[in-house]
């Protein structure tokens, strides 16, 4: 098959079509100028149809933070450093030998008050105890009815002359038991020159009768006196020849002691063979009392007060309140 006429030739490109600028005309002559080609500046830059330059493009520059620190910036930076820590480093010197010297200072303080305080209790300890303006030379003695006070103060008084802080408390104390009516003592030292001396005497609960005397005694049995006569106002008490620790003994103060005080002062006297069967005997006509054991004793004392009122006081016989919820009075 023939090729048509032309059919082997390349295809010429299509024309642009970009128009290429006219030619300006000169001042002078007022002849276009051709057009001039593109050429390339003197540093490379591609120049624009129109013949001038094509701007820069900008040059990207570091931060002035992120150049490397060259080694005198570097040295530099680290004398600096070493000023700050040695700084620091004198302060914090500083502060701790302030700190150090102020706890110093408040230690020495707290010891120089201490010891200033300790000397002077030394010297007061120092003159009051031998100092002689403080020696005693006044015995007081208080609470002494049944024992003489000037017997008691005859006992003492050797400790005369004595300074108060030296009184040996322990002769005070065997002088004083020597009184058998003394039960306790208590001694007050009052500056400069006084010795108080307070006394508890023992209280009589009855009067045995020892054959040739009369013991009075206090609850504790203790001998406070004897006599060759009988003690007024106080009852005789008879157990059988019991001691004073015995079982019987006991029950009789147990009773004595419950017996209201102006009943007391009505009894005669008050026997008991053993703990069960303590009997009382009143004065005046003949009146007796059956006890019986000290068990309940605070209720027969109040029985037997109610009984005595409802009895006629000449009437003698004997109150018996050992079962107390059936007392009775039986004439004699």
């Amino acid at each position: 098959m023939k090729r048509p006429q032309g059919f082997d030739r390349q295809a010429s490109p299509a024309p642009s079509r970009r128009r290429e600028p006219a030619a300006a005309p000169t001042p002078a002559t007022g002849q276009a100028t051709p057009p001039s080609t593109p050429q390339s500046s003197e540093r490379g830059t591609p120049q624009a149809a129109t013949g001038r330059r094509m701007p820069r493009m900008p040059r990207i520059r570091k931060p002035a933070g992120s150049r490397e620190p060259s080694a005198a910036a570097a040295e530099r930076a680290a004398r600096r450093q070493l000023r700050r820590a040695e700084a620091a480093r004198k302060r914090y010197e500083r502060d701790e030998v302030r700190r150090f010297t102020r706890r110093t200072r408040r230690r020495r303080a707290i010891l120089a008050t201490a010891g200033g305080a300790g000397a002077v209790l030394l010297i007061a300890v120092v003159i009051a105890v031998f100092s002689p303006a403080l020696a005693l030379r006044n015995i007081q003695i208080e609470g002494a009815t049944r024992v003489s006070a000037d017997e008691v103060r005859a006992a003492i008084d050797d400790q005369l002359g004595t300074p108060l802080a030296l009184i040996d408390l322990g002769r005070v104390q065997d002088e004083l038991g020597a009184f058998p009516v003394i039960r306790s003592f208590v001694t007050e030292a009052v500056p400069p020159d006084t010795l108080v001396v307070r006394i508890t005497e023992r209280d009589p609960i009855g009067t045995i009768n020892s054959g040739a005397a009369f013991d009075l005694v206090d609850p504790a049995g203790v001998v406070i006196a004897t006599s060759d006569t009988r003690v007024d106002g106080v009852p005789v008490i008879d157990v059988g020849g019991h001691a004073a620790d015995s079982a019987a003994f006991e029950s009789v103060v147990e009773v004595l002691l419950a017996v209201p005080t102006e009943l007391r002062g009505r009894i005669d006297a008050v026997t008991a063979r053993s703990k069960d069967d303590v009997t009382l005997v009143l004065d005046g006509v003949g009146q007796s009392v059956s006890w019986g054991s000290a068990d309940g004793s605070a209720q027969k004392a109040r029985v037997l007060a109610e009984l005595i009122r409802q009895t006629d006081p000449a009437l003698a016989g004997e109150f018996d309140v050992s079962a107390p919820t059936i007392a009775v009075f039986r004439p004699a």
